[in-house]
């Protein structure tokens, strides 16, 4: 038996078992692990099974709130949206047109340049059957990947505890921006890692709470103590490798956060999706990356908020998308949006929407075949609270970016089969072993 690992084999429980863990504080760490970040680069790829060695990476960012879907993607010749809306519905005469029945909302010239390259898909009418039109309520189903709620775990979660390596590489799912663990990213089997900001990687808490996890460890014998020894190791490493990446990465596009909107706001969506380029280009292993967006629950005054929440959209995905594309990376990558509901067809006495239903998304980058999927629901047939009829599950969009973007089966996330939507350009196969286990598992 030979003793040579090769690089490419080498895990962070290759580390912790030998007992090369990092305990010598933050000076001694930031010395040591200069030398070792490609291990952990590379490592980070290694999958718990066969086919999930690829280097695709998914960002979902989250319009939160409930974003309007008929004011995002316009309907140009419905006669009803123009008496549903007799205020709103004048977007429609500004709207960048996709093909002759819809166009973008005008906000949206970065995306609309980047459909006009095939780079842009949009599904139309996604939703679910009884949804409660509750923020709280909706948002968990989105998250799970369950409208019968019985599941607590984030789809992503369980697509990261059942496919990667995140207990010793805890970059593979990345909250950037936030400060708690989205539900999407959930799973009590998955290790995932929440930063919020690029500007310094530290302990929450700063240099006193790294002196007290110390001072903890060393009051601790036996297996707790180690195992919190392993926890903290972890910890230190991944800011670590935070602090070796932001050295590497050289930002090649305009960020802005510097935005008027109607509403106040703490958003910092082009900070975060540019935390998520730093980390995509120095090479960190990120797979899954999550980012929000908020303020369009806009029941009153929505012209004027949503489309300068729109257009703090476009300049961000813009920007992200030109730096990864002149790092040459662009075609690994794929942005996704979401939102837990749209919004009710007919406006209200205020200028504003209520909670709906159905509504688009969006599938940006260059992983992504552009165009119109799916089909809009009828303003002219309308459910009983005069909300929207989905025409496709949401989980169809999940089942394609699992399968086809991501190369791992969807069944072991979503536990059945959804209508493909055939929205990637160049599915990534997985391995005939791993293919074989889940045809054997429908059967």
């Amino acid at each position: 038996m030979t003793s040579d690992v090769g690089i490419n084999r080498v895990s962070r429980r290759d580390f912790l078992r030998a007992g090369l863990v990092f305990g010598a504080g933050t000076a001694g760490l930031a010395a040591g692990y200069a030398a070792v970040p490609d291990v952990f680069t590379r490592a980070v790829y290694a999958a718990k099974k066969d086919g999930r060695s690829n280097d695709r990476v998914l960002v979902m960012v989250q319009l939160a709130g409930g974003n309007d879907g008929l004011q995002t993607v316009i309907p140009l010749q419905d006669s009803a949206y123009r008496d549903l809306r007799p205020r709103l519905s004048k977007a429609a005469d500004a709207a960048l047109a996709l093909d002759g029945k819809f166009g973008l909302n005008k906000q949206l010239t970065g995306i609309k340049s980047l459909w006009d390259q095939g780079k842009v898909a949009v599904v139309q009418g996604v939703g679910y059957e009884r949804p409660s039109g509750s923020h709280f309520d909706s948002i968990r189903v989105w998250e799970t990947g369950d409208p019968a709620r019985r599941q607590v775990e984030g789809w992503l979660g369980k697509t990261i505890a059942k496919n990667y390596d995140s207990a010793g590489h805890p970059l593979v799912g990345c909250a950037c921006g936030a400060t708690g663990v989205p539900g999407a990213l959930r799973d009590l089997e998955a290790t995932l890692t929440v930063i919020s900001a690029q500007q310094s990687f530290k302990f929450l808490g700063g240099d006193e709470m790294e002196r007290a996890a110390g001072a903890l460890y060393t009051g601790t014998p036996g297996i707790y103590g180690a195992l919190f020894d392993t926890s903290v190791a972890t910890a230190r490493d991944t800011v670590a490798q935070l602090r070796t990446a932001a050295s590497k990465y050289v930002p090649k596009a305009k960020y802005t956060d510097n935005v008027r909107l109607p509403i106040s706001s703490k958003n910092q969506l082009a900070a975060a999706l540019q935390l998520a380029a730093e980390l995509i280009v120095a090479g960190t292993g990120a797979k899954i990356l999550h980012v929000t967006l908020g303020g369009f629950d806009t029941h009153y005054t929505q012209e004027a908020r949503h489309e300068g929440l729109l257009a703090y959209l476009d300049s961000a995905v813009s920007a992200f998308y030109e730096d990864v594309h002149a790092h040459g990376m662009a075609d690994r990558v794929m942005v996704a949006t979401w939102s837990e509901f749209g919004r009710r067809p007919r406006e209200n006495a205020s200028t504003g929407t209520d909670h709906g239903t159905a509504a688009p998304l969006m599938l940006i980058g260059d992983p992504v075949k552009g165009g119109l999927y799916g089909e809009a629901p009828s303003l002219e047939d309308l459910d009983r609270a005069g909300n929207q009829k989905y025409t496709v599950d949401f989980r169809s969009v999940y089942q394609e970016i699992l399968d086809s973007h991501l190369g791992v089966d969807p069944r072991e996330v979503l536990d059945q089969s959804f209508e493909r939507l055939a929205f990637t350009r160049a599915p990534v196969s997985r391995s005939r072993s791993t293919m074989l286990a889940s045809a054997t598992a429908a059967g």
